[in-house]
Formats: structure tokens, sequence, C-alpha cells
């Protein structure tokens, strides 16, 4: 089977290939032969089918897998000769010409760039530096007990920060519109859930006490059928619940597992866990500082059947997203293409690592993976058991090896650049995610 490549571009190639007419017959015969032995035909015993019915029965199934197979092995046999690593799939098309005596077809794709990843060594990463103190381990104490906040029933007007329980009904020009109406509607005054109007007609009230007012939905809100029109609504107050942090006792401190409830060993733990967390924090923060500066001083070209792909599984993540909370995906259209800059970062990153592992041996050891793994099964209960289910489940190891790889990469980076200590608030790191 003959093929040659052509080059059409920094990365595209295509493939022409030459399938002899009477290997694939022979093929397809053979095949049928064998196809014969067991078929099974009204009228005939197993195996004494004719070959005829044979052949009109599963001749043109048989002859597509065989001159399919063909074509596959041709090219993959041609991309091994030429040494191509083949991006993505492959576009076969049948060309015309060949004649009698051979099949012609064409296979266009792309293949991975060659490149070197970027020198690093003139890049400056900050690594935070924060001590933890008393005031932080407050502050987590504090948002705790707002975590744990319970609301009790009272008799006065409804001010912020107070839950209420509501019956609304809205209509334009007199007519109801979808949305426009509930019952039992509970929300907290102030939070900024509810439209400013809303609220603002809310604040103030008692239980049983109800109001008309109008409200004038913004130009751009996301419900397009009542954007831009006025409503009239009717409210009335069912409930004004309170809220009220829990005590700072023994009872709070069971609350958070520690069974003797002594406050002191609950403050050590929670400072366990607030450092615990800054350390991850610092971590992220100076993993993402690494990889941006592999990307920022690595040129590379990159195939865009990959990037392609990356954003179709972005996308079917976001959509698996939005049906897991309750959204369905018609009322947030999305398109590929709105994920294309992050699955172009995606695609690069996955090339420089993977370019990195090979050239400078940071591929992960099993006991890199190990110390990973048991880093993140101490957050649970039970962190031998967590320990038992990443091995158990090839998905995530296979995740927690790539991260490992990552870890190794980013600490290859860090050896390389000039790292410097920058003294941060704990708020500042905190609400910096990463």
């Amino acid at each position: 089977m003959a093929a040659n490549v052509e080059t059409l571009g920094a990365l595209e190639r295509r493939l022409s290939m030459s399938v002899p007419v009477e290997e694939i017959e022979r093929q397809v015969d053979v095949r049928l032969k064998r196809l014969a032995r067991d078929v099974k035909m009204p009228g005939f015993r197993p195996g004494k089918v004719p070959m005829k019915l044979v052949a009109q029965q599963y001749g043109p199934q048989v002859r597509s897998e065989v001159l399919g197979d063909a074509v596959q092995r041709s090219f993959s046999d041609a991309v091994k000769q030429a040494n191509l690593r083949v991006a993505g799939y492959p576009q076969i098309e049948k060309r015309e010409g060949g004649g009698e005596q051979a099949l012609e077809f064409s296979a266009t794709f792309e293949v991975y760039p060659e490149f070197k990843p970027g020198d690093v060594s003139a890049a400056t990463i900050e690594r935070p530096h924060i001590e933890v103190s008393d005031s932080e381990v407050d502050k987590t104490i504090e948002i705790l007990r707002k975590q744990r906040t319970q609301h009790v029933t009272v008799g006065r007007a409804a001010h912020d920060g107070d839950r209420l329980t509501v019956d609304f009904e809205g209509k334009i020009d007199g007519q109801a519109f979808d949305g426009g109406k509930a019952s039992g509607f509970s929300f907290v005054l102030g939070e900024g859930r509810m439209l400013p109007e809303f609220e603002q007609a809310a604040r103030g009230m008692s239980a049983g006490e109800s109001k008309a007012f109008d409200l004038a939905f913004p130009a751009d809100y996301m419900g397009k059928e009542v954007a831009g029109k006025t409503a009239s609504f009717s409210l009335t107050v069912k409930q004004v619940d309170e809220p009220r942090l829990p005590e700072l006792d023994a009872a709070f401190a069971k609350s958070l597992g520690v069974a003797d409830g002594d406050l002191t060993k609950m403050r050590a733990e929670i400072r366990a866990n607030v450092e615990r967390e800054v350390r991850k924090r610092i971590e992220a923060r100076m993993k993402g500082q690494a990889l941006q500066t592999l990307l920022d001083t690595t040129k590379l070209e990159l195939p865009k059947s990959l990037v392609q792909m990356e954003a179709q599984q972005l996308l079917e993540r976001a959509v698996a997203d939005l049906q897991a909370r309750g959204v369905k995906p018609e009322q947030v259209p999305l398109e590929p293409k709105a994920f294309e800059e992050a699955a172009r970062r995606r695609v690069a990153l996955g090339l420089i690592i993977g370019e990195l592992a090979r050239a400078e041996g940071l591929q992960p050891k099993p006991a890199d993976v190990r110390a990973l793994i048991e880093q993140e099964a101490q957050t649970y209960e039970n962190p031998a058991e967590v320990v038992k289910w990443f091995y158990m489940q090839p998905q995530r190891l296979s995740e927690m090896e790539g991260l490992a790889l990552e870890g190794n990469v980013v600490n290859w980076v860090l050896s390389k650049a000039k790292v410097v200590e920058k003294t941060v608030s704990f708020d500042e790191l905190m609400g910096s995610g990463t």
C-alpha cells in the first residue's frame, strides 16, 4: 500500500494513500468464507448457506469493514514510517483516480508541534508569607458560628439580616407572568437575592402585613420576557425570623467534632485547619505563577483539533454542572467557542508539561503519588479508607498522577526562577482563591 505525506501548514499534513483492489478482494473473500461457517439463514443448516447468498447478504458490510481496516492500517504505517505524532483524528476522504488496480484516499490531519520549553531563569515568582495569629483563628470561629446560624421567629418589623417567608404575585398589564408568583417563599433581607425594589418594599413589614407596589425590571434582566417592563406586585409577609449565632461554648465545640467540648482543643484544631488551608493557598498561588511563567516563556503552535476537542469537553462539563444544579442547558445556551481561550491554555500547558516531563525526567514516582493521595486524605475523617478508595478508582488515581506530575514541573520551575517572599494579609490570601 503506497503512501506519501504533504505539508500543508505549520502543523497540518495530508497523507495520500493507494490501496490495491486485489488485496481488498482477497480479504473480503477470506472474511466471507470465515463468516459462512456459522451464518444462519432460513432453509439452510448452519455452515451450509451458499457463498453467493452469504455475499449478497453480508458482502457490502464486510467490504466496508475491510476497506476501513486497510485504510487505517495504511495510515498508521505511513505516519509511523514518517515518524509523525498525530494530534486529534484524521479526516479521511476517497479520491478519484487509481484506475481498476487501486483505490485512492487522502487523510488530512495535524501533528504535535516540535518545541523547547522557554527559559524561566529570568522570571520572578512571589511566595506569599503570612503568620497565622489568634486574630485569624477568631475570624474563622466567627465564620463557623455564622454557618450555624439559627433563625427564631419574632413579632417585630423586618430589617436586614432577617429571614422572611412571604407570598407574592406580580402582573404586567394585568397579566401574570412566569416566575412572578410564589407561596411560602423564603429569602434573607439585605442579601441582594431579590431586586432592590422588592427588598425595599419588604423592609419594615411585620408578619401578617400586606403591601402593593410597582417594580421596574432592569433592561438587562435575565428573564427576557419581563426585561425593561414594570410589574405590579402584591406582597404578604407570613413570618419574620431573626438570626441568632450559637454561643461559644462546649455545645458549639462538640458540633465541630470535639467530643469532650473542650474549647482549647477546638481552637487548636481550628488553628491547624487554618494553617493547612493557608499552605494550600500559598501552594496554589505559586503553582499558578509557575504555570503562567511556562506559558509566557514558551512559544508553540497549537493543534486546532486538540483545542476544539478540549473546548468541547469543557462545554460538556459545564452542561453537566448546570444540570446538577437543576438548570436546563437550554436556559443558558453555551457554545464551544466560549471555552476556546481556556481550552488553548489547557492544551498549551499539557504539551509543555509533557515535554518537560520527557526532557527533564519529571515523571512522578509511585511514592510521589502516594504522598499526594495521603495529603488529600488527611482532610477526611478516615484517611486510610480514602487512600484505599483512590487506589481502587483508576480514573481518580490517574488524576492524582497528573497532579503529581504538575507538582514536579512546578518545583522544577521554582528551582530555576527567582523566588522572592512577599508578606500578604490573611484576607488577601484567603479571598484570592489562588
